[in-house]
């Protein structure tokens, strides 16, 4: 958000705070993207704001309601106020439970433990969803369109399109099971809590393989997973790679250092399209 819409935002979300009931007269930005992600104080509430086109909060709102039945090791709720979406001036609002960063990086056992038990209470649940194959065809709308990625040049824009469109294709032919999905369940979007890692973050929930979640895991977290597709998941990460790499891209993306980060994961979808091409010519020698 803008400097003058952050303001507006933050006002937004203490002044609601406040009708409800909550003890908030401040706030500390944690994050500021496509949503503001906010500490009031002193209640130590989380509070996420988005505008009004950002559809997911709904979504993400019922979801947390309906896992909170389970195990799932997720960011909870505010339990002090109803759980839902509320609008001011123009904003969404949503508000959760505040953790207290630890300050430690996640151990990667505990990372893949928590991981795959919000896989197995994400089982329980029923909701429509969309396909992860949805997300994809963002990426290649960005792609095809040059007055949203002006920056990309020519060959860079054919790679980036030939490796969403081929690992689509290969990731569906492979048949695995599919089932709803964290969707980017990166370090980013997890806490390191007294309780355990926490994930937060919901709102770009579909349905796919596990594989294509833990394409966004460091290797040491996705290594402890049990019963990974190690061939599915390789395809996976260079699919994400090619996503995100995309999304930098965006004229609009508001990601510091943008450039340079679309730059070098350019990069490594080739090198990676490279290996992949040197290991299906060595199949086929073998064979």
């Amino acid at each position: 958000m803008e400097a003058t819409d952050e303001r507006r935002a933050v006002a937004a979300a203490i002044a609601i705070a406040a009708e409800l009931g909550l003890d908030a007269e401040d706030a500390d930005v944690l994050s500021n993207s496509n949503r503001l992600a906010l500490r009031l104080l002193p209640c130590d509430t989380l509070a996420r704001v988005a505008p009004p086109t950002h559809q997911a909060a709904v979504f993400e709102v019922d979801l947390a309601r309906r896992l909170a039945g389970t195990d799932a090791p997720l960011g909870a709720l505010e339990p002090r106020v109803a759980p839902r979406v509320y609008r001011r001036d123009g904003h969404l609002i949503t508000f959760w439970t505040y953790y207290r960063p630890l300050g430690s990086a996640i151990a990667s056992d505990a990372y893949a433990i928590g991981l795959e038990a919000l896989h197995g209470a994400m089982r329980e649940v029923e909701v429509p969803a969309p396909l992860f194959t949805d997300r994809v065809a963002e990426a290649e709308r960005l792609v095809a369109s040059r007055d949203r990625t002006p920056a990309l040049g020519d060959g860079d824009r054919a790679l980036l399109g030939s490796t969403l469109r081929s690992l689509t294709r290969t990731i569906l032919d492979r048949g695995a099971a599919e089932q709803l999905l964290h969707g980017e369940p990166h370090p980013g979007n997890v806490l390191s809590t007294s309780s355990g890692p926490r994930f937060i973050d919901l709102e770009t929930c579909s349905r796919g393989p596990i594989e294509f979640d833990l394409a966004h895991v460091p290797e040491a977290v996705s290594d402890r997973y049990p019963g990974v597709d190690r061939a599915l998941l390789r395809d996976c990460r260079t699919l994400v790679l090619a996503m995100v790499a995309t999304w930098r891209w965006d004229r609009d993306d508001q990601l510091p250092d943008r450039r340079a980060l679309g730059i070098e994961w350019t990069a490594q979808v080739r090198a990676a399209g490279e290996d992949r091409q040197a290991r299906t010519s060595a199949i086929a020698v073998d064979e």
